[in-house]
């Protein structure tokens, strides 16, 4: 491949770990947003107290865009030496967007529970917690590869 067409190129790992973990968590907290309304809903219908808590569910797969965006900038200062990361931006990016997708789910069902419930908001929190936890090892092996990779 021409030198030129590969420079073009020399920052898609940067956009991908960003784009794929922030997709995540947008799907995430729009999943679980739509198990909040729906709770809320029913909450009304019963004339019953729709509880604000709820929020921190949906609110919980934001983060993951965060750590997405650490991974970035870790990268840049390796693009910027020239190196090209595309598979480590992709692959950390799905990674941690996977993780965004699925503690999205988890809150959706927190949401349900708690809504008919009004009972177990800790319980859900560790749960939400564990599958956070994925994003954060992904994030610290990334950074450890690439600060290995910045030494190399």
């Amino acid at each position: 491949m021409e030198a030129n067409v590969l420079m073009q190129f020399k920052d898609l790992g940067l956009g991908l770990v960003l784009a794929l973990s922030a997709c995540g968590s947008g799907v995430g907290a729009g999943v679980a947003g739509m198990a909040a309304i729906g709770a809320w809903k029913k909450n009304y219908i019963q004339n019953k107290a729709a509880s604000f808590m709820l929020v921190a569910f949906v609110g919980a797969p934001l983060t993951q865009t965060i750590y997405g965006m650490i991974v970035m900038n870790r990268m840049y200062e390796l693009a910027a030496k020239g190196h090209y990361l595309w598979g480590v931006g992709a692959f950390s990016g799905l990674a941690i967007g996977l993780s965004a997708y699925w503690q999205g789910r988890c809150a959706a069902c927190a949401c349900d529970a708690m809504g008919e419930t009004n009972k177990g908001f800790g319980n859900y929190l560790v749960v939400l917690g564990m599958t956070e936890t994925v994003a954060l090892f992904v994030m610290a092996f990334t950074l450890g590869i690439l600060g290995k990779l910045a030494g190399a």
